[in-house]
């Protein structure tokens, strides 16, 4: 049986449930495309009910759920990864994809793997099945007890909006402001909480709007001492396609999330403490520099 992939674009109306069941949120990974041997490649996990939702998929991110697998979080066991959404397709975002197609059927996956990205993830994923033909046809035909629902890839090029919604989570896309990119940050609704993933942005009206009174804004950032550093080009760049620090306080002061999860932080030189007093500086709430592995 060969793999299969499959896209489109839809909207599911139901009532969402109302339950007492509780979420969590994992970082699996915390970095940037800077090849930080402590910090994977963006990734972030929100879990209902032992359904992993994860959330962009940067290098190591199988390998990151293992770990959080072993570690007692029984709803991030690597098969257990059958739905993910890509803010991006930057390739510190996407660079774990084949990981993610490929290592939970190796391991136990079951089901197919649901897919939801912007604009260009269903020609990502075709291309990925096509390099990796050989490995699947091998896997699937050959000796390897593998089940082949576990290599169906259906994928999903979503638009603004509500657009999934099962028994633990609602998952709203806005668009953000990244360059040329077709990005979106997404709001995310559990039975308890309510989470705001940016994904990569400049400061942007809509992300204020979805994360106003939010229980967890989870916000890539750059350092205002470091940027300083930076040579004239790299400012130009990153000042219209990230968010300092100082314009994340004031974003967040305004929205007043519950609690701030700073991701995807760029140093550059300056410490995390520094990070951390230059958002606090402008936002009175609670905020944390997330590091992999960390659970809220």
């Amino acid at each position: 049986m060969p793999p299969v992939w499959n896209y489109g674009i839809f909207l599911i109306v139901k009532t969402f449930p109302p339950s007492s069941n509780s979420s969590q949120l994992v970082m699996l990974g915390s970095g940037t495309p800077n090849a930080e041997p402590e910090r994977s490649g963006p990734a972030v996990a929100i879990v209902v009910n032992n359904q992993p939702y994860l959330f962009d998929f940067g290098p190591g991110v199988v390998r990151r759920c293992a770990a959080a697998y072993q570690a007692g979080m029984e709803g991030l066991a690597p098969w257990r990864l059958t739905r993910a959404f890509a803010t991006h397709l930057h390739s510190d975002h996407t660079a774990g994809f084949p990981d993610l197609i490929l290592t939970p059927g190796v391991i136990g996956r079951k089901d197919s793997l649901e897919i939801y990205g912007p604009q260009g993830i269903s020609a990502m994923t075709g291309h990925i099945l096509e390099a990796y033909r050989e490995d699947l046809r091998e896997r699937i035909e050959g000796l390897e007890p593998v089940t082949p629902n576990a290599y169906i890839i259906n994928v999903h090029e979503v638009r603004p909006g509500l657009f999934y919604q099962d028994d633990n989570v609602q998952v709203t896309a806005f668009p953000v402001r990244h360059g040329s990119w077709t990005a979106y940050g997404y709001k995310v609704k559990t039975p308890g909480r309510v989470y705001v993933i940016s994904g990569d942005t400049a400061p942007v009206d809509t992300l204020l709007e979805q994360a106003c009174g939010c229980d967890v804004l989870v916000h890539e950032v750059y350092s205002v001492k470091g940027f300083s550093t930076r040579p004239p080009e790299w400012q130009t760049y990153h000042a219209n396609m990230h968010t300092s620090a100082h314009e994340l306080g004031e974003l967040a002061q305004k929205a007043q999330p519950k609690l701030l999860i700073l991701y995807h932080q760029l140093f550059w030189g300056s410490s995390e403490e520094e990070l951390l007093s230059e958002v606090r500086s402008l936002f009175d709430g609670e905020v944390v520099s997330a590091k992999d592995l960390d659970v809220f």
